[in-house]
């Protein structure tokens, strides 16, 4: 009798557990800093020892920009290359489907670093009202660099990136949106206390060794929306 129930429970609990998780919404961890903080480098590292999808903003409009027959290619270029941010409909839809897929693929990827969003006020409303419900954003990972230190890496890395906002003058626009856009975007979530900042000026390693204790701590915290 005993050995029945065993088995019976044991055929049960895959199934039940493939269930919930299928029902999960997504946990998220927004990740900002400055053009040239390393942020792609750094979601890379945490993605290779922690379980999260890495989902670059900026890189699902580049391959957007570049899909055949995209109706909104131009329009994304444009905006990138006068380091502008674009229209929100837009970003938080290649998000949610990037999402969506990797969860419809395997139940068991739940958890996302989203780089690079919100960039500013309209990013953030329009995450509030397409994803209400929809997602669990944990905390804000903060890369924080000195801006003459960004421009010199994003400088650095135009030498074989072949992106086009990698130069000189993009650079000083893009720092300036980001001033002007993101930080007060950083500074919103701090007042909620769910930021975790990241000394980003230093070494590859130790700007890795100062997000582990962040991302290590799978709880993170309850979702609080937060409205301009």
């Amino acid at each position: 009798m005993f050995g029945r129930w065993v088995a019976d429970v044991s055929r049960k609990v895959p199934s039940l557990l493939k269930r919930v998780s299928l029902e999960m919404k997504p946990q998220v961890v927004f990740v900002l800093g400055g053009p040239g903080a390393g942020k792609g480098t750094q979601c890379s590292r945490i993605v290779e020892n922690y379980s999260y999808t890495h989902l670059s903003a900026g890189d699902l409009l580049r391959e957007e920009r570049a899909r055949e027959g995209s109706e909104f290619g131009q329009l994304i270029d444009n905006h990138i290359k006068e380091g502008q941010i674009v229209p929100v409909q837009i970003t938080i839809n290649l998000l949610k489907k990037a999402m969506e897929d990797t969860m419809q693929k395997d139940e068991t990827k739940f958890r996302f670093l989203i780089d690079g969003f919100p960039r500013n006020e309209d990013n953030l409303q329009g995450w509030n009202t397409v994803m209400d419900g929809k997602a669990d954003v944990k905390f804000v990972l903060f890369f924080d660099c000195d801006n003459k230190v960004c421009i010199q890496r994003c400088l650095e890395r135009g030498k074989s990136s072949g992106r086009t906002d990698d130069n000189r003058e993009s650079l000083e626009k893009r720092i300036q949106t980001y001033l002007q856009s993101t930080r007060p975007i950083i500074q919103l979530y701090e007042k909620l206390g769910k930021v975790r900042t990241v000394d980003a000026s230093r070494s590859v390693d130790e700007v890795r060794d100062g997000a582990k204790p962040h991302v290590s701590d799978s709880q993170g915290n309850d979702e609080k929306y937060v409205h301009m």
